[in-house]
């Protein structure tokens, strides 16, 4: 992490606890002076600064971990600052190539406009949107042409490009490189001149990107952006990135107990960083907090406060108290008060139906064989009760189906 080339001595305390915002969990700050004569410059004149963000549509929902580097945007909003939520839907269509050991399929428009429809929606639940300006990066992308593409194509070297990581690691492998997957970081570049960005925020991936910005900023004779990035959060494994293709994920649409109990089932150390990374605590808070786990407190305390917390954010105080007082009730062994319910058609001979079919027909399993494995391990439960017979059959009534510890069905049997 990069350090003021002055001492900070000379600025003042609202500076000084900016600066101490931005750097909070940060990776890093470049250039770390130049950041702080922008908050000096931003103090003396009352004028924001311009923060930008940039987000390209490329699923429909976000998760938990996409909100590390939207936190960080509220934040600094909170601080009076202009906060920029940039979707990529012209970017989108070329396809980032970070990280990426082949060639991004691009997405369609009509893929890129399903996408972008819930984006914003979502992350609101993080930023304010009375305060937040939301841009498409097509505003000033499709007005280029192709005579623009080649002018801002001329601004920017091969030889720059290739000492990007994923670049050269491909070309040296023998691997393909589109020649649109260079436009990428172009674009994105562009994107701050376009903005006037003072500064721009991403994870530690997008890091070449946003110095991309910097230099295209110079070459059109702008104030360059300083770049402030992000970890990526491990997901509730500890280990891999938070990711929906590992299922480590916790989606900020998830059901109120999901989300609480999926916090709940991550590791102490793991809570710390989480802590540092998705709570809007005050790190004075949190320091004290962990004193009181190292001096004897339970850690679960600790990890329920931030599963309420984000509970409520992304829905509400009331069901943070109600996904707690589910968790309770289900670590006794109870029913949850809230359950999907379902009506099913008994056999018309017999006026019964199976076990098995019963939990296959409910979507509590998959198949009548997984249903049985699950019985013959205990796993299956009805009305509280072990079911421990593959041959049970149910008349006419309504059954609480339970199966391990987190899956309810109400099942109406007529």
């Amino acid at each position: 992490m990069n350090q003021a080339s002055e001492p900070l001595s000379s600025v003042s305390d609202a500076v000084k606890e900016a600066l101490a915002v931005s750097l909070r969990g940060c990776d890093e700050l470049i250039p770390q002076d130049e950041w702080v004569k922008k908050l000096v410059r931003s103090e003396a004149t009352g004028k924001p600064l311009r923060i930008k963000l940039g987000l390209d549509p490329t699923a429909p929902d976000i998760h938990v971990g996409h909100t590390v580097v939207l936190n960080k945007m509220r934040q600094l909003q909170d601080l009076g600052h202009t906060v920029i939520f940039l979707i990529g839907d012209f970017t989108s269509m070329i396809g980032d190539p970070s990280g990426r050991n082949t060639t991004r399929p691009p997405l369609t428009a009509e893929q890129i406009k399903v996408n972008a429809e819930t984006y914003y929606k979502q992350a609101s639940l993080v930023l304010d949107p009375s305060k937040t300006e939301i841009r498409y990066n097509s505003e000033w992308s499709d007005p280029l042409g192709a005579r623009g593409m080649i002018a801002l194509a001329s601004r920017y070297t091969v030889a720059r490009m290739m000492e990007r990581n994923d670049f050269h690691d491909r070309f040296k492998a023998g691997q393909s490189i589109s020649v649109h997957e260079f436009l990428y970081p172009l674009m994105q570049g562009y994107d701050s001149v376009a903005l006037h960005s003072d500064l721009e925020l991403g994870g530690t991936d997008q890091k070449f990107n946003l110095l991309v910005g910097r230099q295209l900023q110079a070459e059109y004779g702008q104030e360059l952006q300083c770049i402030l990035t992000m970890p990526l959060l491990e997901g509730l494994d500890g280990v891999e990135k938070m990711s929906k293709s590992k299922n480590n994920y916790i989606g900020i649409s998830e059901a109120p107990n999901t989300m609480f109990a999926k916090v709940l089932s991550i590791s102490d150390a793991l809570m710390w960083r989480w802590y540092t990374l998705l709570s809007f605590k005050s790190e004075a808070f949190i320091a004290n907090l962990k004193a009181e786990v190292n001096a004897g407190r339970n850690p679960k305390e600790a990890k329920v406060a931030l599963a309420k917390e984000i509970t409520a954010r992304f829905h509400s105080a009331a069901d943070a108290d109600a996904a707690e007082q589910d968790f309770i009730n289900r670590s006794k062994g109870g029913i949850p008060a809230i359950i999907d319910a379902i009506s099913l058609s008994l056999d018309a001979d017999g006026g019964t139906l199976g076990i098995a079919a019963i939990l296959k027909q409910t979507g509590l399993v998959a198949s009548s064989g997984e249903g049985n494995r699950l019985i013959e391990g205990g796993g299956v439960r009805v009305d509280s009760c072990v079911v421990s017979d593959k041959g049970l059959k149910l008349g006419a009534g309504t059954y609480v189906m339970q199966v391990g510890k987190r899956k309810f069905m109400r099942v109406t049997l007529a």
